[in-house]
């Protein structure tokens, strides 16, 4: 199995149960990070011995802690020796506030490594090499898959240098996001309601826009998830006209307004801006992104209205989608999604479904964009 890195995935891919047991578990513990490790990468490891028993396990609990392999180690100890680690992620090759860890497996005595997703961060990449060139066999993309979905957000924050993006909606069965009167209190169950604390717990911040910060004076601050870090609340306001009394502005949750140039901010005292230019009296999408990756921002969750939702969608700015489906018809009122740039069936945004699954007596479908290839825009 001492293979270079595109031989290596075939065989890791005909890997047999036990190894794919054992990644399938350090992908389940990598997701216990979420919400607490940005902006690094959720990381799962778990170590067997030399007869294929699990000794070790560990996941990246926070940024600027130990990372997965380590925690694995320790766990193990001297049982460590000759055995093998399965690790969501290639083991990475630098120092920073940790050191590298594929020479903490290479010092441990770890005969074997497998790995699901190659680091695409040019900074800790090659861990592989130095594995190898320590005569541990290596492998990668067993469950490959898997992995990068739980780990999307971080990755795509490397190979597009911008936060990844979760559109969150709630709708009924008819698309509709309020009644005709405007009212939407409440669409969906608590348990749906309880569901999206949860997604903001996972993500470093929530997003919304003038519309909603005025209709709906949004709090957005993580409720009911023990031991969640409170996600960075982020309302786009490009005159500034939020009045200081706005629930968002309290001190459950830090607050970043995103305004306009030139917007008058006089009347703001102790809250953080981000000024960015106007383009047709609007924030431009990528300029809004660019700034809150510079910022450190890895994931955003998008609750704002069909507006803003639409204008992501229009900048191609959108990673995932959450939708939560009331068992309810309205037959009027505003629909979930406004115009995204979208004129005929064939500019359709198709999306791959990963997920469907009850909540409450909801229904949340989790979907992805579908590549665009040339197949795909003929039909």
């Amino acid at each position: 199995m001492r293979q270079e890195d595109p031989v290596a995935t075939h065989a890791a891919h005909a890997a047999p149960d036990a190894d794919t047991r054992a990644m399938r578990r350090a992908i389940e513990l990598a997701a216990r990070g979420l919400g607490s490790t940005s902006p690094n990468p959720v990381v799962g490891c778990v170590i067997t011995d030399a007869s294929g028993a699990i000794v070790g396990e560990g996941w990246h609990e926070r940024a600027g802690g130990p990372h997965a392999e380590v925690h694995a180690l320790r766990t193990a100890g001297p049982a460590a020796r000759g055995g093998t680690a399965y690790v969501t992620l290639e083991p990475c090759n630098h120092t920073g506030r940790t050191g590298p860890c594929a020479r903490a497996l290479a010092d441990a005595g770890i005969a074997r490594v497998i790995y699901a997703v190659s680091d695409p961060n040019p900074q800790a990449s090659g861990g592989a090499t130095t594995l190898r060139a320590a005569g541990i066999e290596t492998a990668s993309g067993l469950l490959a898959d898997e992995a990068e979905a739980g780990n999307a957000a971080w990755l795509t924050s490397v190979r597009l240098g911008r936060p990844h993006v979760t559109w969150k909606y709630a709708a009924t069965l008819d698309g509709r996001s309020a009644a005709a009167d405007g009212s939407s209190r409440w669409i969906t169950s608590a348990e749906s309601r309880a569901d999206v604390h949860r997604l903001r717990a996972e993500s470093d911040a929530v997003l919304v826009g003038g519309g909603t910060l005025r209709a709906d004076d949004p709090h957005l601050a993580v409720r009911g998830v023990e031991g969640a870090a409170q996600p960075l609340r982020i309302a786009l306001d490009t005159r500034a006209a939020i009045l200081p009394t706005a629930r968002i502005l309290d001190d459950a949750a830090p607050t970043l307004l995103v305004v306009g140039e030139d917007a008058d901010t006089r009347h703001l005292t102790g809250v953080e801006l981000l000024r960015l230019p106007l383009h047709d009296g609007r924030i431009g999408v990528q300029d809004l992104l660019a700034g809150l990756f510079l910022r450190g921002v890895r994931s955003v969750l998008l609750e704002g209205g069909p507006t803003l939702a639409g204008a992501f969608l229009e900048g191609g700015a959108v990673d995932r989608v959450t939708g939560y489906l009331a068992p309810a018809l309205l037959g009027a009122g505003p629909a979930a999604l406004a115009d995204a740039g979208i004129k005929n069936i064939s500019g359709a945004l198709r999306l791959d479904i990963t997920e469907a699954v009850r909540i409450g007596p909801d229904l949340r479908i989790t979907a992805v964009p579908v590549p665009v290839t040339p197949a795909t825009k003929e039909h």
